[in-house]
């Protein structure tokens, strides 16, 4: 089998193409946790703090949401490329109402780690602080489902800019709404850290209406609106395809917030300075996140058009593509950290906590870039079994129990918690490029210019 070397450079400008509003339409989403800490900071580490569990627990089950939901974009990417296009609208209309009923299942499964943080070791004070938060950012999944559902479809039938609109609509409507329910200007009564949470649920809101009202009105949309039945079958279908995603998407940001909770014990100081490095780290994330994405609508798109070459060129050009970036962010991590954290809060201990936790996250970059684009390459390929089994076995077996070892035996502290994660990731980017390899027979395949 021979790989052209050309074949993959061409492939560079078109995963380009499409990850860069992934990444935009991500990171808009992403800042909604970078705002509040912004926005909290100033309200002192316990608000912080609170924040911060909410966002580890919300981590968890929205990357079940995204995985689950994106086996749209997968049957909308092939459906496209093997014209047919009719089928898409009974994919977009059964994913939606696959996506209502994943958002609800979604805040029910918030609502119940918050019944369980007395149970988890938590800071009584952080715990205190954190009903009316949770509760509307538990709320905020039912409408941030429909809108994944929307941009799978969007992404994959290639109009990807329009995610980045109504993710753009979210964004923009939550500062202005942070500023008038955090701190209550006028008449308004300030709602400290509630007011933030309320204000995520209504921005959510209007991104989902406006994504609803778009579809349901605009003519560039007419192909997308032709009437086809909801399908209790195919909507059952499309979850059980989805399913193998969500838990594997759960697995590894489950075993991020368990860290969260591990570093917990550390103290409040660890846990806020843990939540301003992980919503950094959150708009980082993306960048790889984003290239999962597009290398999973890609390979799926040349999976529906039977090109395997084509599949390997395009997986190829995302990882050299990631990697770079990736690599970048390393960089900033490790000589930046310390400034970035200071930029965000005042108080030292936080500042210090969060620096060294940036100095474990930068070499992390690499490995998450490898494992993510192989994440989506297999994705494309409905290879979703076994990338979640890898997932549960490298994370919980290995980098947990490797992690606690670390920061209390080996006395790395907070740091130590996430260089057992870092093992684990190592593994999993390992396990799962040997798989793809198989796969599609890139191991046997000779460079050719």
């Amino acid at each position: 089998m021979v790989l052209g070397g050309r074949a993959v450079v061409s492939e560079l400008r078109g995963i380009a193409g499409l990850a860069l509003p992934i990444v935009i339409g991500l990171a808009a989403s992403t800042f909604h946790g970078v705002v509040d800490s912004i926005m909290l900071g100033p309200l002192g580490a316990v608000p912080l703090a609170a924040a911060g569990l909410a966002a580890a627990a919300s981590l968890i089950v929205t990357s079940a949401v995204w995985g689950t939901l994106s086996a749209v974009a997968v049957r909308a990417g092939q459906a496209k490329w093997a014209r047919q296009n009719r089928h898409i609208c009974a994919i977009l209309r059964n994913g939606l109402a696959l996506g209502a009923g994943v958002g609800v299942v979604a805040a029910l499964a918030m609502a119940l780690v918050w019944a369980l943080l007395p149970w988890l070791g938590q800071p009584p004070e952080v715990i205190a602080a954190t009903p009316g938060y949770w509760a509307f950012v538990s709320l905020t999944l039912v409408p941030f489902s429909i809108s994944v559902v929307f941009r799978c479809t969007f992404e994959a039938v290639g109009r990807p800019w329009l995610g980045v609109a109504f993710a753009s609509v979210s964004l923009g409507a939550k500062v202005p709404l942070n500023l008038l329910l955090i701190h209550g200007p006028g008449p308004l009564p300030p709602l400290g850290l509630m007011g933030a949470g309320l204000a995520t649920l209504l921005a959510e809101t209007l991104a989902a209406a406006v994504a609803w009202a778009y579809w349901r009105r605009a003519r560039a949309m007419r192909r997308l609106r032709l009437r086809r039945p909801v399908l209790a079958t195919e909507v059952a279908s499309c979850a059980r395809e989805g399913a193998p995603l969500g838990l594997l998407n759960m697995a590894e940001t489950g075993a991020m917030a368990v860290v969260t909770l591990m570093i917990g014990t550390f103290g409040t100081a660890a846990l806020a300075g843990n939540q301003v490095a992980l919503s950094v780290g959150g708009v980082f994330y993306v960048l790889p996140m984003a290239f999962s994405g597009a290398v999973a609508v890609r390979v799926a798109q040349e999976q529906g058009a039977g090109r395997p070459d084509a599949m390997r060129a395009v997986t190829l050009a995302a990882l050299g593509l990631a990697v770079g970036c990736m690599a970048v962010v390393g960089a900033i991590m490790w000589f930046g950290g310390r400034t970035i954290a200071a930029a965000i809060v005042e108080d030292p201990a936080v500042i210090l906590a969060a620096a060294a936790i940036f100095a474990v996250f930068a070499p992390m970059q690499i490995a998450d870039a490898v494992q993510s684009v192989m994440l989506g390459a297999l994705r494309g390929l409905s290879d979703t079994a076994y990338p979640a089994t890898v997932s549960m076995v490298a994370y919980w077996t290995l980098g947990l129990p490797l992690g606690w070892v670390i920061a209390h035996h080996l006395g790395q502290g907070a740091p130590g918690v996430w260089m057992g994660y870092f093992v684990a990731l190592i593994g999993s980017a390992l396990l799962l490029s040997l798989r793809f390899a198989g796969r599609t027979g890139l191991r046997g395949a000779a460079p050719a210019v």
